[in-house]
């Protein structure tokens, strides 16, 4: 069997040991003489898939009581429209903070659907950091921000500190569970989870129960996060085998010794690959402000976009793959995402000093 180092930035890398125990299952999941991918979201057997899931994300994230965890679909993408929808009250407005294209996406859907307010932009150095210049409105419904940006790789190093009484909404797509938060922090968290948890197919919501009271009673049922949490993320059929791999996901984070663990190990990684960046004296060149490089998406360019080219078509070849940046600004991009092995990054490090070494 071969299995290549995947640096896809989403879908990405699946842990192995995932695979090969949905590969086990799939044709009699549990004894039950069917596949999960056959069996009704109602039955005993996928209750308790779903219901473990959410345990071990509780468990895994220090999850309060009094958050609901929602299993959603449509994306982090369909998220930009409900969190508005549900949490910014008519006539109020709300903060978004941008530090690179998604952000920018969230910021633009909200627009459409009443008022939001630019309170951070780092647009004027091309997504390069965080906002440094911020302005909150004390009266926000919300504050929005984009915890790590895949396509420019900007990650926030800590949360920001919106006023008092003003909640925090997160776009924790590309880093959940890449490393410990405190979710108390937090008004809400969604994150599409086929970066670090699991497939494309379904999205996590972290919300507050107090901020459920904020949805208005005329929202369709299915961009409505009260009626959602009411019927335990099953008021329709469910992702149902998305949500088996997220589970069996969360159960290997705990057995790979958690989240500090998987934290200490991205570290690892991104300090492999960002040393050479350092080190190649100029060739290499990193897009982020090292201060706010992000552990999940190393994005870095070479002396020519020939050179890139070059670059990303022999590493495929050596089993390097996904790693031609973004199509909006090019250049090279590395995920390194919690299932992606360590040996991985210790590769792509070594692939990189060649070519420079061959090109440079």
């Amino acid at each position: 069997m071969r299995r290549v180092h995947n640096f896809n930035a989403g879908p990405a890398a699946l842990p192995l040991a995932v695979l090969e125990q949905a590969q086990a299952e799939l044709l009699d999941f549990h004894g039950s003489g069917m596949s999960i991918l056959e069996m009704s979201h109602r039955s005993k057997a996928f209750d308790k898939v779903i219901g473990e899931a959410e345990q071990n994300l509780r468990e895994l994230l220090n999850i309060p009581s009094s958050y609901k965890v929602l299993f959603q679909q449509g994306g982090a993408s369909l998220q930009f429209a409900m969190v508005p929808l549900n949490l910014r009250p008519a006539g109020a407005s709300a903060d978004y903070l941008v530090n690179g294209a998604w952000g920018r996406a969230a910021f633009k859907d909200a627009q459409k659907q009443g008022k939001a307010r630019l309170a951070g932009s780092s647009e004027a150095t091309n997504y390069d950091r965080t906002p440094e210049q911020v302005d909150y409105d004390p009266q926000a419904a919300y504050l929005h921000f984009t915890s790590n940006e895949t396509i420019h790789g900007v990650q926030f190093q800590q949360e920001p500190q919106p006023p008092a009484g003003v909640p925090l909404v997160c776009d924790m797509s590309s880093d959940i569970l890449s490393r410990p938060i405190e979710v108390a922090r937090y008004g809400l968290i969604y994150a599409g989870a086929q970066k670090n948890a699991g497939p494309a197919g379904v999205t996590l919501v972290i919300v507050n129960e107090e901020l459920l009271a904020r949805t208005p009673k005329d929202l369709p049922v299915m961009l409505d996060y009260r009626l959602q949490a009411e019927a335990g993320s099953m008021h329709n059929t469910p992702p149902v085998f998305a949500v088996y791999i997220v589970g069996l996901v969360l159960k290997w984070l705990k057995a790979e010794g958690g989240l500090k663990a998987m934290a200490q190990r991205n570290q690892e990684k991104a300090t492999l690959i960002y040393r050479v960046i350092d080190q190649s004296g100029g060739f290499y060149r990193g897009h982020a402000m090292p201060k706010e490089r992000s552990l999940m998406n190393v994005t870095f360019r070479l002396p020519s976009e020939e050179l890139e080219a070059t670059f990303a078509r022999q590493a495929e070849a050596a089993d390097l793959v996904g790693l031609k940046g973004h199509r909006s600004v090019g250049g090279i991009r590395a995920s390194l995402y919690n299932a992606l092995p360590v040996e991985a990054a210790q590769a792509l490090a070594e692939f990189m000093r060649e070519f420079q070494r061959r090109q440079g």
